[in-house]
């Protein structure tokens, strides 16, 4: 090494530290891109299974180890077919020239105001009959959901939550994205949940709070519009006929700076309270 590093001329090593700093630089704006959606589990498990691969391959776990082997081949069919919404969006950021803008600096923010404002709102629907979907993002990104809707990027206040699902206005018929304390997006298209036995009079809009809560570990609000009843969506799982203590409980609850302890995270997201 030390010979090889005498031979190297002052060219060659500035040439090598902007290559590895243009390399590292890339690594790093790669993990930003993917640091916002739902693909970070994905990683995750990818990395668990590598390690699980190497682990099995050192105490001699044959049979495991051989089975471990196919399921990485497995892998490289299937991530660029799991990973294409985030492959598309990296290629329409390098069209767009803005793959290595600089990145905005996630700031903290205080839940309580952004629940009093969920909560507000949901009221005044509710009394209105005013069917609304509200997602609050949580450790999982939901950038590829808000690219469904219309960005806004405002600050979250009540009156804009209720003005922004009045019946026949552009955006009232689609999910709200709230991230911290600003609405991402509005008029987004959430998956429905694949799950079969729900109750027949559970329509589209809480079956859309189900598909959200399935595939990330965000909160959802739902008003009904026939009924103006209150529910939350939360891990697979809905809860109903809620007044506005237990909402803002729930909430508080959820979004709140206690939060279960993560085992494994590869890809560390923001955290994001509301």
């Amino acid at each position: 090494m030390l010979s090889f590093l005498q031979a190297m001329t002052w060219l060659d090593f500035l040439v090598a530290v902007v290559d590895i700093l243009l390399v590292s630089y890339l690594i790093y704006r790669l993990f930003l891109l993917i640091r916002g959606t739902r693909a970070v589990p994905l990683l995750n498990g990818v990395a668990l299974l590598l390690l699980a691969t190497a682990a099995s391959r050192l105490l001699q776990l044959d049979t495991l180890h051989w089975i471990l082997q196919y399921a990485q081949l497995g892998l490289v069919v299937g991530l660029p077919i799991v990973f294409q919404p985030e492959l598309r969006r990296a290629l329409e950021q390098v069209g767009r020239g803005s793959l290595l803008a600089r990145p905005l600096r996630p700031d903290e923010v205080d839940p309580s105001a952004v629940i009093d404002a969920v909560v507000s709102a949901a009221v005044t629907l509710s009394r209105n009959r005013t069917g609304a979907l509200i997602v609050l993002e949580r450790e999982t990104g939901l950038n590829d959901i808000a690219e469904t809707g219309i960005p806004l990027d405002s600050l979250v206040s009540t009156e804009l939550l209720v003005n922004l699902f009045v019946p026949s206005t552009p955006l009232h018929d689609g999910a709200v994205i709230i991230r911290g304390d600003r609405i991402v997006a509005a008029g987004c298209f959430l998956p429905l949940t694949e799950a079969r036995d729900l109750d027949s009079q559970i329509g589209s809009r809480h079956r859309a709070a189900l598909g959200i809560s399935e595939q990330s570990d965000a909160v959802t609000v739902v008003v009904s519009e026939e009924t103006g009843a209150i529910s939350i969506a939360h891990n697979g799982k809905l809860i109903r006929q809620l007044d506005d203590v237990k909402l803002r409980h729930m909430l508080t609850t959820m979004l709140g700076p206690e939060r279960p302890p993560v085992t494994f995270n590869l890809f560390r997201q923001r955290s994001v309270s509301g």
